[in-house]
């Protein structure tokens, strides 16, 4: 569970990092500007908001309120 959740919290913040770049906030790499990177970033996020809710779903299985 811990590991699920910090694997979604490494892949949303590496994520809009690329969104940033990807749509030019961030200057600096090749990535700066190219748009490809930002729908990277943003499937990035996505998955790493589904690992999120997965490590949710099952410590809410484990520890019953």
């Amino acid at each position: 569970m811990v590991i699920r959740g910090l694997v979604g919290l490494v892949l949303c913040a590496l994520g809009g990092i690329w969104i940033a770049q990807g749509e030019g906030a961030m200057k600096g790499s090749s990535m700066s500007g190219h748009g490809q990177y930002a729908v990277l970033g943003i499937v990035a996020v996505l998955i790493g908001l589904a690992f999120l809710v997965w490590a949710w779903r099952v410590h809410g299985r484990q520890h019953p309120s």
